[in-house]
């Protein structure tokens, strides 16, 4: 669809709200105004509050934490949009928090990530924008178009910027995450390692071996999603056992559950770097070592080109 000289609008939901305050200062374009709001039994009320009629409208909002109340803003603000005849609408989901049940893990269980996508798409939405889906076939889920940013041009510079001269090994904690880490180690021209575990039941990891010379060097584990942060820290032990001289971590979405921080903390992991694709927590804020990083210049930039219709490839 080309959407000569149609106006861009930005709509902010209520889950990262301060991440889309930042993308409207980055692109320079203000919040418009709308209403999103709960009844007394916590039903959800969306009022766009200026014309849409014809225009080209991103509704930022990631379903993290409440995830399902989040994702009901999202469905509601789409429908709202879409009977205010708004020309094309984008979902930009920084965090998209049904990816991670993407298959049937047994019998009888669901593949939620897809339900997710036909819930999405069937409110109304004309394209997606997201960062990092846990897998990248997630994208087949959608019968619209969907752009899954890299977090390549946010971690680089930080890596290079803290650890220039030292001799470095990106490690992915598991072997769904090679790609990522291998992606990473050649922007940087670093060695790769990978962590083989096994998982016995959700929530809990058992680390098995290190696949790679991990022996006095600087580990960097890469990782899509820090939940409990189990894997990580037993990833991190398994590192520390094998010589390695420090370990640290950059995973691009911070959910970072129940005990997470302090978990963390104790951990063998001198720091770990998130992003902002989800708001951080008190705990987060104020813990010693861990960092966020913006992503308000990536995705704001993935927007423009997208209401100019310019290649989003072009950034990687």
């Amino acid at each position: 669809m080309t959407l000569p000289n149609v106006p861009m609008k930005i709509i902010a939901g209520n889950s990262n709200r301060p991440l889309a305050e930042a993308i409207s200062s980055y692109l320079g374009i203000p919040l418009a105004q709308a209403e999103i709001k709960r009844f007394s039994d916590m039903e959800v009320f969306v009022e766009i509050q200026e014309n849409v009629r014809g225009q080209d409208v991103f509704v930022i909002q990631s379903t993290s934490y409440p995830a399902n109340d989040n994702m009901m803003e999202l469905l509601i603000t789409i429908d709202a949009l879409r009977r205010g005849s708004a020309r094309r609408i984008t979902a930009v989901m920084p965090y998209f928090g049904y990816a991670r049940q993407d298959r049937k893990t047994g019998g009888r269980t669901p593949i939620s990530a897809k339900l997710a996508a036909n819930l999405i798409t069937t409110a109304g939405v004309d394209r997606v924008l997201t960062m990092e889906l846990h897998a990248g076939q997630i994208q087949g889920f959608f019968d619209i178009p969907v752009d899954n940013l890299n977090i390549s041009p946010v971690f680089v510079p930080d890596i290079q910027q803290k650890f220039a001269g030292q001799d470095l090994v990106m490690v992915s904690p598991d072997v769904g995450g090679v790609l990522r880490a291998r992606a990473l180690a050649k922007h940087l021209n670093a060695e790769l390692a990978i962590i083989d575990k096994r998982r016995e039941k959700a929530g809990v990891s058992e680390v098995m071996n290190v696949i790679g010379d991990v022996s006095g060097k600087v580990c960097i584990m890469v990782d899509d999603i820090v939940d409990s942060g189990g894997t990580l820290c037993n990833a991190a032990q398994a590192l520390k056992d094998h010589g390695a001289k420090a370990v640290h971590a950059y995973v691009v979405h911070g959910v970072l559950s129940g005990g997470a921080v302090a978990r963390i903390a104790a951990s063998q992991m001198e720091s770990m770097v998130i992003t902002d694709s989800i708001a951080a927590t008190e705990a987060v804020r104020t813990s010693p070592n861990i960092v966020q990083l913006p992503i308000a210049p990536l995705m704001g930039e993935a927007m423009r080109r997208i209401s100019e219709e310019r290649s989003i490839s072009e950034l990687f």
